[in-house]
């Protein structure tokens, strides 16, 4: 169960951000950065944060709500086009960067999700399954995962046949069937081999 002993231990204004999206074959990948003070969290709150992965979607969505009433909360995307242009890191990078500039205030240290430290211009720690570990990583995970999913929900709308609503742009049976029926959208990554294969079809 995450906990705030990390970002106790580092001191000062300390920051939790974690990514969604890196694996999907088309939308964004999203970012969130959060600042959670403790002595403002509800108990009940702070004993629910989990990672993202962990918690069922309505619950999800919950506690993204409650996460952005009680905590300072900064989101960032970077499109399929960046992902494309830039390849998936450096794309999740820019993520980070934007959620991070979204922030009310500057944190004097950021914990970020994984092994690679993003070029933030301030003190970057990784924590390796920082989700599971982490209060605000694991408070970033559901923020940035609900985000993503509304994200490609509304996409489903504009594009239906992928089964986005459903898959959120992974690669699903019936994403590859869409791929199959109705072509490459503006949202794929065409960088990424199965949509590579179809443009040369």
């Amino acid at each position: 169960m995450p906990d705030f002993r990390l970002e106790a231990d580092l001191g000062g204004i300390v920051c939790g951000i974690d990514e969604v999206g890196r694996g999907p074959w088309a939308g964004p990948v999203v970012a969130a950065a959060v600042i959670i003070d403790p002595d403002r969290l509800p108990d009940a709150l702070r004993a629910a944060i989990d990672d993202s992965k962990k918690v069922p979607a309505a619950r999800r969505a919950e506690l993204a709500r409650a996460i952005r009433q009680h905590a300072l909360v900064g989101v960032g995307a970077a499109s399929a086009r960046e992902i494309d242009r830039d390849n998936v890191l450096r794309a999740t990078f820019t993520a980070m960067t934007r959620a991070l500039g979204r922030l009310p205030i500057r944190p004097d240290a950021v914990l970020v999700d994984g092994n690679r430290a993003p070029p933030l211009g301030c003190r970057v720690v990784t924590v390796v399954g920082g989700d599971g570990l982490c209060l605000s990583i694991a408070a970033a995970s559901i923020v940035a995962k609900v985000l993503r999913d509304a994200m490609m929900a509304k996409l489903a709308l504009r594009h239906p046949g992928y089964g986005w609503e459903t898959n959120v742009g992974y690669g699903t049976t019936a994403h590859r069937e869409g791929l199959s029926r109705f072509g490459v959208t503006c949202h794929h990554r065409r960088s990424f081999a199965p949509v590579t294969q179809m443009l040369s079809l």
